[in-house]
């Protein structure tokens, strides 16, 4: 937990940062290209290395180009305390904020069959709905669930599947409770 925790308090400065700049597209996009760069095990094996010294690290970043100064000052400053392999986590950590400050939930659905582009607007609405905010739908298909839809949206897990009704019944069935009574 302390690496998510360390994540989102850094996160959470860069976003700071890039509101009072208006610049949150740069920071994701800035980001995005540092995860990148840090992405390649050599690339980050040098950034890691202890054998070398801070100015050289310093000097290989400055040469990536494309990103803002303050961009590369956070990276500077993971560098030094050891943390550059917190970058993909401090990007997912701010895209969430972002999205959060935009009024835009994340939802992860499960379907047995894949859905078109209708329904996935239809279900993107009705979620939307329920919690209140746009959501932004992220679809997968899993034959096992036999029919019906999974959804996690935020932290609600919203289990409609055919396989999960079928298992409440087969415990009803063996517990010997029935309708009526």
């Amino acid at each position: 937990m302390p690496r998510k925790f360390n994540a989102r308090r850094y996160a959470q400065a860069v976003f700071e940062i890039a509101l009072e700049e208006k610049a949150l597209e740069r920071w994701q996009s800035d980001l995005q290209k540092m995860v990148g760069a840090t992405g390649d095990e050599m690339f980050l094996a040098v950034l890691e290395s202890p054998k070398i010294g801070f100015a050289d690290k310093s000097r290989l970043l400055s040469k990536l180009g494309g990103v803002s100064p303050l961009t590369l000052n956070l990276v500077r400053l993971l560098v030094a305390r050891g943390g550059v392999h917190l970058l993909p986590e401090i990007a997912d950590e701010y895209a969430h904020l972002v999205d959060d400050y935009r009024g835009i939930q994340a939802a992860a659905v499960v379907t047995a069959v894949p859905l078109d582009k209708k329904d996935k607007e239809r279900l993107a609405e009705e979620l939307g709905a329920m919690v209140g905010k746009k959501v932004q739908l992220e679809s997968t298909v899993d034959p096992a669930i036999i029919g019906g839809i999974i959804a996690r949206v935020g932290g609600r897990l919203l289990d409609g599947s055919t396989r999960s009704k079928l298992a409440a019944l087969k415990k009803d069935l063996r517990s010997g409770s029935r309708a009526g009574n």
